[in-house]
């Protein structure tokens, strides 16, 4: 199920002409109602829902900043380690 965050957010994306909405109800930016296909940006939030999966469990970026640190002296094990997580992260929530 899609939260109305993400299906305005899919919305505004499918059709970039609406500048507004209340409730299920869409708007262009002169106030006329816009029709718009559900089901089509249903299928939009569904193809890029992996996007904030992978956001809520990606490891820190201040993880990533020390792992650099230490890679820039010689010492790439934080690096590695951290660039594993992430390919996990990847493979668990593909494209």
């Amino acid at each position: 199920m899609t939260n109305s965050v993400q299906f305005i957010s899919a919305l505004h994306s499918v059709y970039p002409q609406i500048a507004r909405t209340v409730g299920e109800t869409a708007y262009d930016a002169d106030g006329n109602e816009v029709a718009y296909d559900k089901a089509a940006v249903q299928a939009y939030v569904d193809a890029h829902a992996y996007i904030a999966k992978r956001a809520a469990e990606y490891p820190p970026i201040t993880d990533f900043a020390d792992a650099y640190y230490w890679a820039q002296k010689g010492k790439s094990e934080l690096m590695d380690a951290y660039v594993a997580k992430c390919d996990a992260i990847k493979l668990k929530y593909p494209k």
